[in-house]
């Protein structure tokens, strides 16, 4: 799955259990719709983690437009008055950005060069060129 959203804010880097470290970051996704003559707006909030490399969190600042790639999950719990809640989440395997944050603007301007991080899994079936069907 794809997602593009603007980061929410900067992303944080946790360790977790037996030394792991995963990136933490939230988007936004803006969307609109009219109802009669009212246009309105709804924005969904999707948490993100990345286990595969921590040094992308200095690119990931607020405000900057991120392209993701991965599955989407969902956890669901009950708040302390006992109410059913949930919040969508976004296990990444791959990011490209698009800039738009404070540390992304410079990227643009050539201070410094990011390359999409790619998920390093052997994609045998990558095919340069034309596609098979």
């Amino acid at each position: 799955m794809e997602i593009t959203g603007r980061l929410t804010a900067d992303a944080v880097v946790r360790t977790v259990k037996g030394d792991k470290k995963v990136v933490g970051f939230t988007i936004a996704l803006n969307d609109s719709y009219r109802s009669g003559d009212e246009r309105r707006e709804v924005i969904t909030f999707i948490e993100c983690a990345y286990w595969r490399n921590e040094g992308i969190a200095e690119y990931l600042k607020k405000g900057g437009l991120v392209q993701v790639y991965g599955r989407i999950g969902v956890n669901a719990y009950l708040s302390g008055n006992n109410e059913a809640k949930a919040t969508l989440t976004f296990h990444v395997s791959e990011i490209k950005l698009f800039g738009g944050g404070s540390q992304n603007s410079s990227i643009a301007k050539g201070a410094k060069t990011a390359e999409p991080v790619k998920d390093d899994r052997d994609n045998s079936m990558d095919i340069d060129g034309d596609l098979p069907f």
